[in-house]
C-alpha cells in the first residue's frame, strides 16, 4: 500500500513537472497564435483558398501554420472553409498544418524530445499534406465531395459561422488599425485565454496520464505493446511498420490532443519505441475518437470515414519516410537524449531558465488578462465549437479533467504526508 501511495504521490509531481516545463512554450504560442488570429481574419483566408492546386494547398498550409493548434478549433475552421467553397485538399492542408506545423508545437516537442523530433514534425507535416494531395487526388469521388459540402451547409447554414464583419466584395477590418488600436489588444488578450480554454481539459488530462505512466508503467509494458521496442540493434523493419500503425491505434484510444500527447511521446521514445512509431503517435491527433465523431457531423459519416482513412495511410508513409530518411543520413536520435527534467520529480522545479521564463510569462498573462477582462472592443467570433455546443466529448474531456485535479491534489497531500 506504501509503494502504491508513494508513486500516486510521484506521478502526480511529475504530471505537474511537465506542465511547468511547458508552461512557457505553450504561452508563448497562444501569444503568437492570438495575434495572428486577430490580424489574419478567417475571411481573408477563405477568399485566398481556392480549388485543389499549388496555390491553393500552399496558401492551406500557410495559414494553418499561423492557425491554432487546438484540433477542434482547426476542424472547425476547416470546416467552414470547406462549406464557403475552398477545396477538400486546401482545406484538410490548412487542418494538417494546424495541428503539425504550429510553433507552440515545436517548442513543445523540443522541450521533452529533441531537435530531430522538431525537424521531424515540420518536414513530417509537409510530407502528410503531400502524401494527402496525392491520395484525395487519386481515390476521392467527385460525388462524395459534393454530398459533404451539402451535408456541411445544411448542418450549418451557407454562412460557414465565421461572424467576421464586412461583406464579400470589401470592408474587411484592416489589420494595420487593429496593431495600434487598444481594442485591437483586448481582441488578442481574449483570443489567448479562448485558446487556453480550448485546451486546458485536453492538456490537464493527458499531462495527468503522463505522470501516471511515468510513475505505474514500466518500460517493459510499451515493449510488450510495441514489439520489438529496446531491442540492441533498434526493431527490424517489420516491427518498425508495426509500431506505425500501434501508435495511432494508442493516441486513437486515449484521445488526448496534439499540446497534451507529447510528454506521453517523450515516455513512448524513452522506453525503445521507434523513431517511426513516436512520430506517428505524434501525428495522430486527428485520428482519435472525438476528432472523428465531430467530423462526422461536419462531413457526413462517409466522408468523416474517408478522412480518416487517408489521414492513417498518410501518417505511416510521413513516419516512415522520416525513420528511414534520419536513418540513412546517420541521424535517428537516442532514447538518452529524452529531456525528462531529471530522475526525480522534484528535480523539474529547479532554478533555471524554464524558472525564469515562466515567471515572465505569468506576467505577461496577467497583463492580457487585464486587458480582457477589463471590457470593451470588439470580438471576431470565430467558430471554434466542438460539434455544438457542450458535446458528448466536451462533457467526458470535463469530468476526466476535473478527476485530474481530484488526483492531483491527493498526490500532493501524499507528498507532506509520507
Amino acid at each position: 500500500m506504501n509503494h502504491f501511495l508513494q508513486s500516486w504521490s510521484d506521478a502526480a509531481l511529475t504530471s505537474l513537472g511537465y506542465f511547468w516545463m511547458a508552461f512557457w512554450a505553450f504561452c508563448l504560442g497562444y501569444v503568437i497564435s492570438s495575434m495572428i488570429q486577430v490580424f489574419v481574419t478567417q475571411r481573408r483566408m477563405r477568399r485566398s483558398m481556392g480549388e485543389a492546386g499549388p496555390r491553393s494547398v500552399a496558401m492551406g498550409t500557410f495559414f494553418g501554420f499561423i492557425s491554432s493548434s487546438c484540433s477542434f478549433a482547426a476542424l472547425s475552421t476547416s470546416r467552414a472553409l470547406f462549406q464557403k467553397g475552398a477545396g477538400l485538399v486546401p482545406a484538410l492542408a490548412f487542418l494538417l498544418a494546424s495541428t503539425n506545423l504550429v510553433i507552440e508545437l515545436g517548442i513543445l516537442i523540443f522541450i521533452f524530445l529533441n531537435w530531430q523530433f522538431v525537424v521531424g514534425e515540420y518536414v513530417g507535416g509537409v510530407i502528410l499534406i503531400l502524401v494527402t494531395w496525392l491520395l484525395v487526388r487519386l481515390t476521392l469521388p467527385e460525388e462524395l465531395e459534393e454530398a459533404a459540402r451539402e451535408h456541411a451547409r445544411e448542418r450549418f447554414g451557407d454562412d460557414g459561422g465565421d461572424g467576421e464583419d464586412g461583406d464579400e466584395d470589401g470592408d474587411l477590418p484592416d489589420w494595420r488599425q487593429r496593431i495600434r488600436s487598444l481594442s485591437g489588444w483586448r481582441m488578442v488578450a481574449r483570443r489567448y485565454f479562448m485558446e487556453w480554454g480550448m485546451v486546458w481539459k485536453d492538456v490537464t488530462f493527458g499531462f495527468t496520464i503522463a505522470g501516471v505512466i511515468a510513475a505505474f508503467v514500466p518500460p517493459s509494458f510499451f515493449q510488450s505493446l510495441f514489439v520489438g521496442s529496446g531491442a540492441e540493434g533498434g526493431p527490424a523493419a517489420w516491427q518498425t511498420v508495426l509500431h506505425t500503425l500501434i501508435g495511432p491505434l494508442a493516441a486513437f484510444f486515449t484521445f488526448i490532443g496534439s499540446m497534451g500527447n507529447i510528454p506521453l511521446a517523450g515516455i513512448l521514445f524513452a522506453s525503445g519505441v521507434s523513431f517511426a512509431g513516436v512520430m506517428a503517435f505524434i501525428f495522430s491527433d486527428l485520428v482519435v475518437f472525438p476528432v472523428f465523431r465531430i467530423s462526422s457531423q461536419y462531413f457526413g459519416k462517409k466522408m468523416a470515414f474517408y478522412i480518416l482513412a487517408v489521414f492513417l495511410a498518410s501518417l505511416v508513409v510521413a513516419s516512415l519516410v522520416l525513420h528511414y530518411g534520419f536513418s540513412f543520413a546517420d541521424a535517428l536520435p537516442d532514447a538518452s537524449a529524452v529531456k525528462t527534467g531529471g530522475t526525480e520529480p522534484s528535480e523539474r522545479f529547479k532554478i533555471d531558465y524554464t524558472f525564469f521564463f515562466n515567471l515572465g510569462f505569468l506576467a505577461l498573462s496577467g497583463v492580457l488578462a487585464w486587458l480582457a477582462f477589463k471590457g470593451g472592443g470588439e470580438d471576431e467570433g470565430h467558430d471554434h465549437d466542438h460539434g455544438g455546443g457542450r458535446s458528448l466529448t466536451d462533457r467526458v474531456l470535463l469530468a476526466l479533467a476535473w478527476a485530474s485535479y481530484a488526483w492531483l491534489a491527493g498526490g500532493l497531500a501524499l507528498r507532506f504526508l509520507l
